[in-house]
């Protein structure tokens, strides 16, 4: 199988101000094709050749599961924005969040003080379990929850790459924007 860089529904500048267009160009265009063409250079002849990218994270390690898994992980994260985001979930998402932390803002004062506290480089995730229940987990590096048997809904890359020409250091000031550009849509089909 061969992966490719997955076309954005949106403009490079579409995100602005939350996220520049040069961030977009930089992260997407060049962060995230160089994880695909790593990728498809190092399954090549192996076991992982025709696997899906979910199989890959699951079932691999080193090289190979470094750029599967940020792969992975940008795919989701760069699908999961529009320029008419914002709100708050809707229909049985929304349920499930207000069920495991009472408020939709409880929930994401909780998912940006993980994001804050992952140590070095990483994702922040919105996870849930086979029974549909509702978890946040901080993944270092290229961690995702699939490895842990969960389905991952929404991340928020805390890797410096995603948000240092806009934002410099400040990780928590990154977080706190990304909300005005979720596309709740996309995240509630994963749900």
């Amino acid at each position: 199988m061969k992966f490719e860089l997955p076309v954005l529904p949106y403009a490079t500048n579409a995100l602005e101000p939350v996220i520049s267009w040069q961030t977009i160009e930089l992260h997407y265009g060049k962060h995230l094709q160089t994880y695909i063409t790593n990728l498809n250079n190092l399954v090549s002849g192996t076991k992982f050749e025709n696997a899906d990218l979910e199989t890959i994270v699951k079932e691999s390690d080193g090289a190979i599961f470094n750029n599967a898994g940020q792969t992975l992980n940008h795919n989701i994260y760069f699908l999961s924005f529009s320029p008419a985001g914002g709100g708050a979930p809707k229909g049985k998402l929304a349920e499930a969040i207000d069920k495991k932390w009472d408020s939709f803002e409880n929930f994401k004062k909780e998912f940006v003080a993980a994001g804050i506290a992952v140590f070095g480089s990483g994702w922040v995730w919105l996870a849930k379990d086979s029974a549909g229940n509702l978890e946040i987990t901080k993944e270092p590096n290229a961690g995702n929850p699939v490895t842990k048997g969960l389905t991952p809904l929404l991340g928020f890359d805390v890797w410096e790459h995603a948000y240092y020409l806009d934002y410099q250091n400040r990780r928590a000031d990154h977080l706190a924007e990304l909300w005005k550009i979720i596309d709740w849509s996309a995240v509630e089909s994963r749900y």
